[in-house]
């Protein structure tokens, strides 16, 4: 009888939890479709030139989150575990992004030497900052892979969760020691100024579709899009897959396994450094700890999306960017809140559909 109570007890727990899912999932339907109603339709505090804006804004941060969200997807398929460091990672682009302009600002060229290189060449510096910014992140995750979760890798899953996060602690601290902990202000070339853009009117309103955004957006797509058909094209692609089916399998059948897995780490490493760049061409402002938000906010994304799946990290990060920024006006509350927003969000996910909303892609082995 005492062997069968702690069974019987979990059962019990099991079947009032099957009942109470439903219930909760109804008081937050009610909640949001309430106050839905009382925004949009009975107070109307916004008209749609600000919707306009927000969604805007939703979808230019929802891009970054895809693409750092790629990264997370990308070592999880293959590794089976979260790099909680990837964020500090794009932290690292984001700096490089400042110093590659910050010294091609100083560099005077011109009849006169009055005009800074950034300005009289803006396309090759971005290009040249891009470069920097995907290296310098891509050699970080190469190392690492090599340092912190190469030992680790026949250890129980938690050893090296717990090495990600103690990875993610020292990339913050040594940034905040080499770098300072005072807030960097990225210097734009002028083609990419901040605050400029294509203006049109919405009910009489200005409304402005930055250039920074533009870029970001349409970049974040094609570099995804790009990655999707390597993985999927390629015969490195194959090699990533087959690692992630069956390591020892592979390993059989002539695919090296470490490179393969070293070689995932520089391309998500390169991804996070390009985000990087990203975020400090549109949000200006780089510190050691600009990376902490994004990373566990993309590694929300990947969540939603389904962790494993490529298109799903996309989908993910778009549709969290967007909620995040509508979700304050919408439902009526502090802008200042929508980080809490984005984090029920992953709590309702993981408990109605905790696969994710394209569903995980998982090997047979891991399931």
């Amino acid at each position: 009888m005492n062997e069968t109570l702690p069974i019987s007890i979990a059962r019990k727990g099991a079947n009032v939890l099957k009942y109470l899912r439903p219930v909760f999932g109804a008081v937050i339907l009610i909640f949001i479709i309430y106050r839905l109603i009382q925004t949009l339709l009975i107070q109307e505090i916004f008209g749609p030139e600000t919707w306009t804006r927000l969604v805007i804004a939703g979808m230019i941060i929802g891009s970054v989150y895809a693409l750092i969200a790629i990264g997370y997807t990308l070592v999880y398929g293959i590794l089976f575990m979260i790099n909680f460091a990837h964020g500090e990672v794009m932290m690292l682009g984001a700096y490089t992004c400042f110093f590659v302009f910050e010294a091609l600002k100083n560099i005077k060229v011109g009849a006169d030497h009055s005009l800074a290189f950034s300005n009289a060449y803006p396309v090759i510096s971005i290009i040249i900052a891009f470069i920097l910014g995907m290296s310098v992140s891509a050699l970080t995750g190469f190392l690492l892979e090599k340092v912190a979760y190469r030992p680790l890798r026949q250890a129980p899953r938690l050893v090296p969760l717990i090495s990600a996060i103690g990875a993610s602690i020292f990339l913050q601290n040594a940034a905040q020691l080499l770098f300072s902990p005072q807030l960097r202000d990225v210097a734009n070339p002028q083609i990419l100024a901040r605050g400029s853009g294509w203006k049109f009117l919405i009910n009489g309103s200005s409304v402005t579709i930055p250039y920074t955004g533009v870029f970001t957006f349409l970049l974040s797509l094609i570099l995804l899009v790009s990655l999707y058909l390597i993985v999927q094209k390629t015969k490195f692609g194959r090699a990533m897959r087959a690692v992630a089916l069956d390591k020892k399998t592979a390993s059989l059948m002539g695919i090296d396994v470490d490179k393969t897995i070293s070689l995932t780490f520089l391309i998500s490493g390169a991804l996070a450094g390009a985000a990087g760049v990203m975020w400090g061409l549109h949000n200006s402002m780089v510190y050691y700890f600009t990376g902490f938000v994004p990373g566990i906010k993309a590694f929300t994304a990947a969540v939603l999306g389904g962790i494993g799946n490529l298109p799903g990290a996309m989908l993910g990060g778009l549709f969290l960017g967007i909620i995040e920024s509508v979700g304050p006006a919408a439902l009526g509350i502090d802008f200042q809140l929508k980080d809490v927003i984005a984090f029920l969000l992953l709590i309702v996910v993981l408990t109605f559909r905790p696969s994710g909303l394209l569903g995980e892609v998982l090997a047979k082995e891991k399931v």
